[in-house]
């Protein structure tokens, strides 16, 4: 596997080429209570079936909690099953990006994250989740408190947070820098500001409370009506309007610059410079606060250490409609979900980089998500966007579930030369491909194909490379110098 680096919004391989990641999550939360990344015959299985299906690469997720369970003691157990998870990705041609999960800071705040020693409470009681499962983030001490004494960077046994979290991650990659399948390092999951996070949801719902009062765009009888119904899809499509959605969200804006320009930049700074004590390999992956996900801008600078900008850099946002966790998300609403990327690309103008989206979709079965689903795969090709979909479970091939046939999409691997665009068109059961070839290349443009191929139109040489018995393949294009357009139909 060749390594992948960063050449300004594009990811590159060590032949220059142009390369696209369609990925998913594979996120181990419960760490040592039962590891989820367990080496065996059954985790081969899923993954020579992913690599089938079009995946080529993996949002691993992992825990503080699970590689460091107490103050500077390593799990090399724990850390030697992640190397064996990426030989086995290896083996079947998919590259792998660690991402360090947590979601309300950890299982002191009721889910998965950092260890009990380095979660410090203040003194507050967990209390239990009521709605969705975040409301530990709009109203929780616990979970506030933790926040605010790891961005304070508090002491425990006379060293700080953070550094204990930054030697952790140098450990880490100390141990996978050499590895053929490393992506990347994926820092930090959605990053919550602590207490201030709970006067942004505050602010948030005082937005939204004054401009349905006030904005005649919101019809106030009409959503009263679909509220006593609970037809919270009805309720929230006047927000389908990009402007009046953003005008709720902004006003979140200046708690959101202050946590990104202050604490966030500093803390991923260094330990960005951390990782990089430890390997030049591997891309660092900066992702943005949580509440950044309904459209808040993202104002970090780009990562900086030593007075020089981080060189192999990526921005990977993560979106969902509103109603996400809940039963309404059989009917996500394109429009809201396409605001919150929008934004993401004056993140992505800033720095000049790619864009691995992290997390979007997660599961639902209903026609409108389906719907959904292909909508977002498309606006990520407009944008040559690279993507990981939330998630991967156990039981995926076993039910053969249908959002997986949405999922497993044609779309190019490697591209010799620059894109200028590739589409999937459903309508037409074909795949179009165009781009510009600057130079002679040893490597092939490699296509993925999702199913039987009728045709090919191409002005180059091809082979077709069967993956199994799946009827999938990958089609390897030979082309010179010069504008190419590939077209693949299927039967």
């Amino acid at each position: 596997m060749e390594r992948i680096t960063v050449d300004g919004k594009r990811f590159v391989d060590e032949y220059g080429r142009h390369r696209i990641f369609n990925g998913i999550n594979y996120t181990d939360k419960n760490g040592q209570k039962y590891c989820f990344i367990n080496p065996d015959e059954y985790t081969e299985l899923n993954l020579r079936k992913l690599s089938e299906c079009g995946f080529n690469v993996i949002r691993l997720g992992v825990t503080w909690e699970s590689i460091e369970p107490e103050p500077c003691r390593y799990n090399e157990d724990y850390i030697d099953k992640i190397v064996s998870f990426m030989d086995v990705c290896h083996k079947y041609g998919m590259y792998v990006f660690i991402d360090m999960h947590q979601d309300l800071y950890g299982p002191v705040g009721g889910s998965d994250g950092a260890p009990e020693w380095a979660s410090l409470t203040d003194g507050a009681k967990l209390k239990k989740n009521k709605l969705v499962w975040a409301t530990g983030y709009f109203w929780g001490k616990v979970v506030h408190n933790c926040f605010d004494n790891f961005w304070a960077n508090k002491e425990v046994n006379g060293i700080g947070l953070q550094t204990y979290f930054i030697n952790m991650w140098k450990h880490v990659a100390e141990r996978v820098k050499d590895h053929p399948a490393l992506f990347g390092f994926d820092l930090f999951n959605e990053p919550f500001p602590g207490s201030d996070g709970g006067k942004m949801f505050r602010t948030l719902i005082m937005s939204l409370a004054k401009t349905i009062i006030t904005d005649k765009r919101c019809p106030k009888i009409k959503m009263l009506r679909h509220l006593l119904k609970k037809d919270m899809p009805a309720v929230l499509e006047p927000f389908d309007d990009p402007d009046l959605f953003r005008k709720v969200t902004r006003a979140g804006l200046p708690l959101e610059k202050k946590f990104d320009e202050g604490v966030y930049s500093d803390f991923i700074n260094r330990l960005s410079k951390g990782i990089r004590e430890a390997t030049d390999n591997g891309i660092i992956i900066v992702e943005s606060c949580y509440y950044t996900n309904i459209s808040i801008p993202f104002s970090m600078p780009a990562v900086n250490y030593d007075g020089k900008r981080e060189e192999k850099l990526c921005y990977s946002p993560h979106g969902y409609d509103l109603m996400v966790d809940t039963p309404a998300y059989d009917h996500p609403s394109d429009a809201r979900v396409q605001t919150i990327f929008d934004e993401k690309k004056n993140t992505q103008e800033a720095w000049n980089v790619p864009i691995l989206v992290g997390e979007w979709g997660a599961i639902a079965e209903s026609e409108d998500y389906f719907k959904h689903i292909d909508f977002l795969l498309d606006y990520f090709d407009r944008n040559q966007w690279s993507q990981a979909f939330y998630t991967f479970f156990m039981t995926m091939f076993v039910y053969d579930l249908p959002f997986l046939d949405h999922l497993t999409r044609p779309f190019p691997v490697a591209v010799c030369g620059d894109i200028v665009k590739y589409r999937h068109d459903r309508e037409n059961n074909s795949f179009m491909l165009e781009f510009n070839q600057d130079k002679e290349y040893d490597v092939p443009t490699v296509v993925f194909a999702h199913k039987e191929i009728e045709s090919i139109e191409t002005d180059g040489e091809y082979k077709i490379i069967p993956l199994g018995e799946t009827g999938r393949s990958h089609i390897e294009i030979k082309t010179g110098i010069g504008s190419h357009k590939i077209k693949v139909n299927f039967k």
